[in-house]
């Protein structure tokens, strides 16, 4: 069997390593960690990618630590920010906490594999004393090397420049590799490229404090082929809880990603071997097969089983040119599983498609409306609109309620005529 460290390279998950020795250390059980600041009440698709490093190393037999950063997300990482966040507040945090909590039980059980251990590291920060902290903690630490930081030098070029506050949090992070691994034995911590500098800086306070020697291993930061970052779109983030975003937009967001980078997220947001990815790669001339078989994987892994069987139901029902029966008691129940608003009748009736379709954000413009029209793009309740000029009437209302909007066979929006 392969190594772990040789499959995630094969895949593309290796951006820097601490120790090459790392691949022998490997060959045997150990105890790994990532970090989650709870920033949000939901993690987001840009995270998956240490979600996916943790879960490999744990389908080859290795322990999964993930830590909630319950003190250092009071804080706040600079790491990768132009700006300063906004703190939270410790209801928030805390509230935050045990949403990620649940989501970590749920996609890293597996039956066979070590169960992972879910922390938060307000557990021994919130014990420790301003004082204790700068005398055991801080003493170890020179400003030459912290300033020569990567995300402390980026920080401190810029117009905002850098607090004290954020300038403190490598040390919070380097002591939470030396806590776990003194009190859980973890020898390896991993993020994304950004976090670098954190984890060496944890690696060093432990061998300053005669420690064992510990592991460091990065990421590359999930892009897109234009240098964009995955995960952010016009209308918000990726948000991985369905009561942030359906299974459906979800899936929907997966089966639009472009070719040039699909076979890349094969290899690193799903658990399917290279051989099937190659010949998923050589069946690329069947359009959108690649990007279906993506959404299909990474849509189970986030929202199991039933969530992608939710997410194929809607797409299959709201294809443009469908000829499922569209009810307005079949939209009610899906109403949550895809993007809609409410609006009143006199928002919609006597107006044009292409003003209500650029009032709820189906079309970027009128003029992208209309050429959506004119190149035969645009549907109004699955049934293909011809007109630029198009008004809306009372006889397009499905049970008086409902009008099912789509720009394309993949962008799809509900309108729900609000009561009076």
């Amino acid at each position: 069997m392969k190594n772990v460290i040789d499959v995630l390279a094969e895949r593309g998950f290796l951006d820097q390593m601490t120790h090459e020795e790392l691949r022998d250390r490997a060959s045997h059980p150990i105890k790994v960690y990532v970090g989650f600041d709870p920033t949000a009440d939901s993690l987001h698709l840009g995270n998956l990618v240490s979600i996916m490093g943790l879960a490999w190393f744990q389908k080859f037999g290795h322990t999964p630590v993930a830590i909630l950063g319950g003190a250092t997300g009071l804080i706040g990482d600079p790491s990768g920010k132009s700006v300063e966040r906004n703190l939270l507040d410790e209801k928030t945090l805390q509230h935050n906490v045990r949403c990620l909590e649940k989501f970590f039980k749920k996609v890293l059980h597996f039956p066979k594999g070590p169960k992972p251990l879910i922390l938060n590291n307000f557990d021994w920060l919130g014990k420790m004393s301003l004082v204790d902290f700068l005398r055991d903690v801080g003493k170890h630490f020179r400003i030459g090397p912290m300033m020569a930081k990567e995300m402390v030098r980026s920080r401190l070029e810029a117009e905002e420049g850098m607090s004290f506050t954020e300038f403190s949090y490598q040390l919070l992070q380097a002591y939470d590799f030396y806590y776990l691994n003194k009190e859980y034995g973890v020898t390896l911590q991993m993020g994304g490229s950004d976090q670098w500098g954190n984890i060496t800086a944890g690696t060093e306070f432990n061998r300053k404090l005669g420690g064992d020697t510990l592991y460091g291993l990065t990421f590359p930061l999930l892009t897109r082929s234009d240098g964009k970052k995955f995960g952010k779109t016009e209308e918000g983030a990726i948000w991985l809880s369905e009561d942030k975003l359906s299974p459906y937009q979800f899936y929907q967001y997966l089966v639009r990603v472009p070719d040039a980078d699909v076979i890349k997220l094969l290899k690193m947001l799903t658990f399917l071997d290279m051989e099937e990815i190659r010949r998923i790669e050589a069946g690329m001339h069947v359009p959108n097969s690649a990007q279906k078989r993506l959404a299909e994987e990474v849509t189970r892994f986030v929202h199991g089983e039933e969530g992608l069987q939710i997410a194929l139901k809607v797409t299959l029902e709201m294809a443009p040119g469908s000829e499922a029966t569209l009810s307005g008691a079949r939209l009610k129940e899906l109403a949550n599983d895809m993007p809609s608003m409410e609006l009143l009748l006199s928002d919609v009736v006597g107006q044009k498609f292409v003003d209500v379709a650029v009032k709820v954000g189906l079309v970027p413009s009128k003029s992208e409306g209309s050429k959506l029209i004119k190149n035969g793009g645009a549907y109004l309740n699955n049934e293909r609109i011809n007109d630029p000029a198009y008004l809306f009437s009372v006889n397009d209302l499905i049970d008086h309620s409902f009008l099912l909007l789509s720009a394309g066979k993949k962008k799809r929006f509900l309108i729900k005529i609000a009561k009076k």
